[in-house]
């Protein structure tokens, strides 16, 4: 009989026990993301009109990580209450950083790029800890700010962090770093001089090519139904392609399918989400969507082969969430009065005037920028199913190996292109 020396036996049963914690947090954090991406989508289709919509929640929720950090007492608890962790327990903050590490990163045929920039009032003494556990986020910088002359715009990043604005040399024509947020959140909380402030500025932006590129020849001008029953023309592409496609019912019993479309490399993919009878709207689903059913997904899409259709569309926004947290649970952090944050400062009196959220996506044939509409053309159809995105849709971008959502949002109209 072998026999294993007692230490051997500890190690063993110790390796086994951490991969065990290690995987059940993954898996717990992975379902609190979820929620918080549902939650944040719901929020924002509640103040928004039926107009095109994205955000990135897993941006959003990385720069509330970072806010709870410096938060005490029941500001604090607000921020744990919506986010549904403690990022100062040790285990939670490093899968985090971990995790983030992630988001941020250039690879096969993708580019993917977020910042996140603290705007402080020029005076307010820092603590060492928290600029310490700060630098650790990537992409992120404190950056010194003057609310009370936003005309004057001079700002000076701190020496640890990593600056927000200059862009990478894969970074995509045409857009921008952090410094017109900057500027309009010192211009917007100006007014608020007399007060001790911090304004967040998050940014984020992805460029990925499809594992499976769509042939331009083969888009053409096609109908759209919107949601009040017109129909105009847009540039549809199309391909046959072997997909990830499920079928699904929410709990109210309306029925929708989801197809799933990777991005070269496989680390990151598309999953297009429609209601299955053309009459039903996009709003009731919704209102209906929950963390459990996005977690089916992962079990439920099969391969399949289809015909797929698909819209062009590009798209940017940029909220305030100073007006769309509270709904959340997270008030206190822009109340002057209630705000406690004296893990950032020992200084009372600072509170979040801002937290500024942009963000911008394309979707084309072969993930770059398209040209000129190309000429109609005729297809030979194929015996396939067809999922067809003539109507308006939801769209959620995640990361494969971490199930991140990175983008959520929807298309209602894809001929309303953004800037």
């Amino acid at each position: 009989m072998c026999r294993w020396p007692v230490a051997s036996l500890v190690l063993c049963f110790w390796l086994l026990d951490r991969s065990h914690c290690n995987s059940s947090l993954q898996d717990s954090m992975r379902a609190l993301h979820r929620s918080f991406a549902v939650s944040l989508y719901q929020t924002l289709t509640g103040v928004e009109n039926d107009s095109n919509l994205i955000l990135s929640p897993v941006s959003v929720s990385f720069s509330l990580a970072l806010l709870q950090l410096g938060a005490r007492g029941n500001t604090r608890a607000q921020l744990e209450g919506a986010l549904g962790y403690n990022v100062h327990d040790a285990h939670v903050r490093d899968f985090l950083l971990r995790w983030q590490g992630n988001v941020s990163s250039s690879g096969q045929g993708t580019w993917l790029q977020q910042t996140c920039t603290l705007l402080v009032q020029s005076g307010v003494q820092l603590l060492t800890e928290f600029t310490q556990h700060a630098s650790a986020w990537a992409n992120t910088s404190v950056v010194r700010a003057n609310f009370s002359q936003p005309s004057h715009a001079g700002s000076r990043p701190e020496g640890w962090g990593a600056g927000p604005s200059g862009g990478s040399s894969g970074e995509p024509s045409g857009s921008s770093g952090s410094g017109e947020a900057q500027a309009e959140a010192q211009a917007e909380a100006g007014w608020w001089g007399h007060r001790l402030q911090v304004a967040l500025v998050n940014t984020v932006a992805f460029r990925g090519v499809w594992q499976k590129q769509f042939m331009s020849s083969h888009t053409q001008n096609l109908p759209f139904l919107l949601a009040d029953g017109t129909a105009v023309k847009v540039p549809m592409m199309y391909q046959v392609a072997e997909v990830s496609f499920g079928q699904f019912r929410t709990a109210g019993d309306l029925r929708y399918t989801v197809l799933e479309l990777p991005y070269l490399g496989r680390a990151l993919s598309l999953q297009l989400v429609l209601p299955s009878d053309r009459k039903a709207r996009l709003a009731a689903l919704e209102a209906q969507l929950s963390a459990r059913q996005l977690a089916s997904w992962d079990t439920g899409l099969r391969r399949t082969k289809m015909d797929i259709f698909l819209p062009r569309f590009r798209m940017q926004n940029k909220f305030n969430l100073r007006s769309v947290l509270p709904a959340m649970g997270i008030s206190d952090a822009f109340n002057p009065t209630a705000a406690d944050f004296n893990g950032i400062s020992v200084e009372e009196g600072l509170y979040v005037s801002d937290a500024f959220h942009e963000v911008r996506i394309e979707v084309t044939e072969d993930g770059t920028k398209a040209g000129a509409a190309t000429a109609m053309v005729l297809l030979k159809r194929s015996r396939a199913p067809v999922f067809k995105a003539d109507r308006p849709f939801l769209f959620l971008l995640r990361q494969l190996d971490t199930g991140s959502i990175l983008f959520m949002g929807r298309v209602m109209n894809p001929a309303d292109q953004a800037p």
